[in-house]
């Protein structure tokens, strides 16, 4: 059996030396032996929640005047108590829109009940609401992680948080009083996007393709997701096999561009040990690139072949943002959207702490459309050429980041090589001729 969960959201309306660069490039290449051996110490280990290594720490505050800064393209890291509401501040402009996500992380096993969950809102001087979103763990009653953004968008057909200044981020927790007490490790980011040079279509079409596609070809290929949004492993189209241990999150990350639709399901494996049925045993979520919460699905288990689907998604639009419902608005921008499998720890108790085995399905239909005429560039509201390429590869975020700098530090050694060798040409013949 199905069910499906959601959340609610709301809205009122790069220099270095060759040297360096050859360092580094070694760097990276003993990356993966310590990688293997890290498997190989705590392979039967759920792993824990992957931060982002480049994350700041940051304390929220009880008020709003005492807040510290979220600067824009930064992620945070901050704790939460039961029940807990932290202030973090923004100096905003009127020249981009801007996103600020939270990834509340519970302590794994921990006991959640129905309704559990966090809420981030974006407020301006006046305790007006810019945007909100909150974020629960529905019918799937287990400690997860939970991803939920607020946003505060310009417009004409907007009429609160227009001004500039400071702006104010509100995190709260709701846990009832069953749920456990341990405190919630926060992972944050303020992101930013462009204004349009000029307003286009606001109006949503009536008529939009919502047929499920045939199942991607090519025959199923093994790849592991992440333990982290930081870490979400890249896909593209196709049919993914990993294997899932009870308790146990996998991150995974799809580009999808402007125009182009995402379709996803997932399939528990059979399994020979019980038949026991185990309600909510699977949960599926959609997050879009700023993670913000776009849709999620639950689905039980007992032992045989189990599938469970997202609803269509209408393709990648601007115009999507005006509507309330998030998996419409969370369909407003390019880029990577992360999808998330938890298996309940439930499913230990009648079939051992062992893996079970996952497929996950990714269609993305459509072919891209032009992006909007941003004013400046969209950063990581695009697709690349280099995303499409990690997404072939298999590339985990951390790595296309870490690749990325490698790039642009080799670059940088290279050209300053030259520089160099340029230089010392130069000297030599000016030297020459000063003795002749």
């Amino acid at each position: 059996m199905r069910t499906q969960t959601g959340a609610r959201a709301g809205a009122r309306s790069r220099t270095g030396g060759l040297a360096a660069a050859l360092a580094a490039t070694a760097l990276v290449t003993c990356l993966p032996a310590a990688a293997t051996a890290a498997e190989g110490n705590g392979a039967a280990a759920v792993p824990p929640y992957a931060f982002d290594g480049t994350a700041e720490r940051i304390q929220g505050a009880a008020s709003s005047l005492d807040a510290k800064v979220l600067q824009p393209g930064r992620t945070y890291r901050d704790t939460l108590r039961k029940d807990g509401k932290v202030y973090y501040r923004l100096d905003l402009g009127t020249e981009r829109n801007s996103y600020v996500s939270v990834v509340a992380v519970p302590k794994p096993g921990g006991t959640v009940e129905y309704g559990d969950g966090v809420k981030i809102t974006i407020q301006d001087g006046s305790g007006s609401e810019c945007g909100y979103q909150e974020a629960d763990f529905g019918s799937g009653e287990y400690a997860r992680p939970l991803a939920a953004y607020a946003r505060r968008v310009l417009g004409k057909d907007v009429t609160s948080c227009q001004s500039a200044g400071a702006h104010y981020v509100l995190v709260e927790r709701e846990s009832a009083a069953g749920s456990a007490q341990d405190d919630w490790e926060l992972e944050l980011r303020h992101v930013t996007e462009p204004l349009l040079k000029k307003t286009g279509p606001t109006a949503l079409p009536e008529v939009w393709p919502s047929a499920t596609p045939a199942p991607p070809g090519g025959g199923q290929q093994r790849r592991q997701g992440g333990a982290g949004f930081h870490e979400a492993v890249s896909l593209r189209e196709g049919e993914w096999r990993a294997d899932i241990r009870p308790g146990q999150t996998l991150f995974y990350r799809v580009p999808v561009d402007w125009g182009q639709q995402l379709f996803a399901t997932a399939e528990l494996g059979s399994s020979t040990k019980a038949d026991d049925s185990v309600s909510n045993a699977l949960t599926l979520a959609l997050d879009n690139p700023a993670l913000g919460f776009v849709q999620m699905e639950t689905i039980s288990y007992d032992g045989e072949p189990s599938t469970l689907e997202l609803d269509p998604l209408r393709p990648v639009a601007h115009e999507n943002r005006g509507s309330y419902e998030n998996a419409t608005s969370g369909m407003r921008f390019a880029g990577w959207y992360y999808l998330t499998a938890t298996l309940s720890p439930e499913v230990a108790a009648a079939y051992g702490d062992g893996p079970v085995p996952l497929t996950l399905r990714v269609n993305v239909t459509g072919n891209a459309r032009p992006a909007p005429a941003y004013d400046a560039d969209p950063g990581i509201f695009a697709v690349t050429a280099d995303d499409r390429e990690a997404a072939a590869s298999g590339a985990s975020g951390a790595t296309a980041a870490s690749n990325g700098t490698m790039k642009a530090v080799a670059a940088a050694g290279l050209g300053t090589g030259t520089v160099l060798l340029l230089g010392l040409g130069a000297w030599t013949l000016v030297a020459r001729r000063r003795a002749a």
